[in-house]
């Protein structure tokens, strides 16, 4: 896979992703297919000049990208990845609901790559100078929220159920790594960019073991009502990742 060095090379990655995973019938095409609607509205606010500093922006969201395009051709190929990448992909083909897959993806992503693809593309610089544009970030990925939540109800019949819970936790649970999660980044990106290359490399293992442990309740939920409600929600959802994909994508 050659790397992307433009937002549009990106997509154009991130599809190939899509269409290995239809051909395979593999899962891990639902959290690429999430990764490239969100990337797709950064390309879009970025040729609008929406940000501070479009190109800067541009190349954090490549090197960001890149992060999760290199884990997954890692994985494929038998090297090694991040825990929390590992954990993710591992889950790929057990019996979960696909807002589950999704999350387990955007856990490993956001929860780490994202700091440290901060602290890469602002090495040497003053990270404070993305702050505005790492947080415009999290303003679009919010208002797409609803899209999402109205997207996965065509592959998710029953995702209404989890209002059960109370105060509209569906959307919350879907949210968790929009804006929350890209608020821990961030002061994550902050301490990583403080550090030297070798103190840095202790804390990106300290911060993957946090993220498995996330991973590992996001698969195995420590509420009851929750784990019943999402085993209720996967009974009613298709296997079958081209109809799912295809249902996402249709507008």
């Amino acid at each position: 896979m050659p790397n992307p060095t433009t937002i549009q090379d990106v997509l154009k990655e991130l599809d190939h992703i899509i269409e290995e995973s239809i051909a395979s019938n593999s899962r891990i095409g639902l959290f690429a297919y999430v990764y490239r609607r969100t990337t797709d509205e950064i390309a879009t606010e970025i040729a609008r000049g929406n940000f501070e500093d479009n190109e800067r922006l541009e190349k954090f969201d490549v090197a960001f990208a890149r992060l999760y395009l290199d884990a997954y051709e890692a994985y494929k190929k038998n090297r090694e990845v991040s825990g929390a990448w590992a954990y993710a992909f591992d889950q790929v083909d057990k019996p979960l609901t696909i807002v589950q897959h999704i999350l387990l993806g955007m856990n490993a992503h956001i929860n780490l790559d994202l700091a440290l693809a901060a602290a890469k593309v602002m090495e040497g610089q003053d990270i404070q100078a993305i702050e505005r544009d790492f947080h415009r970030v999290n303003d679009i990925l919010y208002q797409i929220t609803n899209e999402l939540q109205d997207r996965l109800s065509r592959v998710s019949p029953l995702m209404f159920v989890l209002d059960l819970i109370g105060k509209n936790k569906d959307e919350k649970i879907i949210n968790f790594s929009m804006r929350k999660a890209r608020t821990q980044s961030w002061h994550a990106a902050n301490r990583l960019w403080s550090l030297s290359e070798e103190e840095r490399e202790g804390a990106v293992r300290r911060i993957d073991r946090v993220v498995v442990l996330l991973s590992k309740l996001i698969r195995s939920p420590k509420s009851l009502t929750v784990t019943l409600l999402l085993l209720l929600i996967r009974a009613f959802e298709t296997t079958e990742v081209s109809l799912v994909i295809s249902k996402l994508k249709a507008d």
